[in-house]
């Protein structure tokens, strides 16, 4: 089944800029920077998972699909994909579970310096994932660990924390990503000061956080993907860093888990709302 979160992929319209906004916010260097079919990609590596920043280049059906969904939502989050031991076999039972996937297939990249690369990888259907893009992959990447994305000084992102979901129907997702899916579910609460169900699954070292307003109706609406929360070891030092690279951010204040410092960037690449939070009390 499912083990990890392997990547969060980004679709923008230029990736010099975005590449250039994402070295300043996270503090570190893409260490990738290729592509082919008809898209170019630029991936920042971390511990327990990787960016993947996508934008269509030249002709090929990949990068026709980029400029759909662009035209259509325009820059933002667009698929989370995960990774599956027995790839094959989380693919006949997912598809048993009712959510269809595509057969695995080989999809490669080749970096500006001419090294390539190949995963093997399926598509679940968006109709059965109610509207989310969620792949699944072969673990490791082309059967190696890809090296990690080098700091560009001090203050560098850690790791990410969570991603978030939003969805109109909290239960379908609890089936989605729990009970199909098989994500391990750590906690499901309610809060009525703040509005909101809550879902936490875990992914590997990160989470997946579903959300749903107590205020709106229960619908058959499609879920959508929000925010990404980055893990760092001063938020202090790095609320600063990341205002000195011309960030607009807010100040540090404490976070929703006792002993632990938050901050907000409000105007980070391709429009992702971003948080940055100690993982840790400090």
């Amino acid at each position: 089944m499912i083990t990890a979160l392997d990547h969060v992929a980004l679709v923008v319209r230029d990736l010099h800029a975005s590449v250039d906004g994402y070295r300043r916010l996270l503090g570190r260097e893409p260490n990738w920077l290729g592509g082919d079919g008809g898209a170019r990609h630029a991936w920042f590596q971390f511990p327990n998972m990787a960016l993947d920043i996508i934008t269509p280049h030249g002709e090929g059906a990949f990068g026709d699909r980029m400029r759909a969904h662009l035209d259509a939502h325009g820059e933002g989050v667009w698929a989370l994909a995960f990774t599956a031991e027995d790839l094959e076999a989380t693919q006949r039972l997912i598809t048993r579970r009712g959510v269809r996937a595509t057969e695995p297939s080989l999809t490669r990249s080749t970096h500006d310096d001419g090294r390539k690369r190949y995963w093997l990888g399926c598509t679940a259907h968006p109709d059965d994932t109610a509207g989310l893009q969620i792949l699944l992959m072969a673990a490791p990447r082309d059967g190696v660990p890809w090296p990690l994305s080098e700091p560009t000084g001090a203050g560098a992102v850690a790791s990410l924390d969570h991603v978030v979901i939003h969805t109109p129907n909290p239960d379908r997702a609890l089936a989605i990503h729990g009970a199909k899916l098989g994500l391990d579910l750590r906690l499901d609460r309610v809060n009525a000061q703040w509005g909101a169900r809550q879902m936490f699954f875990k992914a590997g070292e990160a989470l997946i956080e579903v959300g749903a307003s107590l205020k709106a109706a229960v619908s058959d609406g499609p879920d959508s993907f929000g925010g990404l929360a980055w893990r760092v070891d001063d938020p202090v030092n790095a609320q600063a860093r990341i205002a000195a690279a011309g960030f607009d951010v807010s100040e540090v204040r404490a976070g929703r888990k006792p002993g632990t410092h938050v901050f907000t960037v409000r105007d980070a690449p391709a429009g992702v709302a971003t948080l940055m939070l100690s993982a840790e009390p400090v």
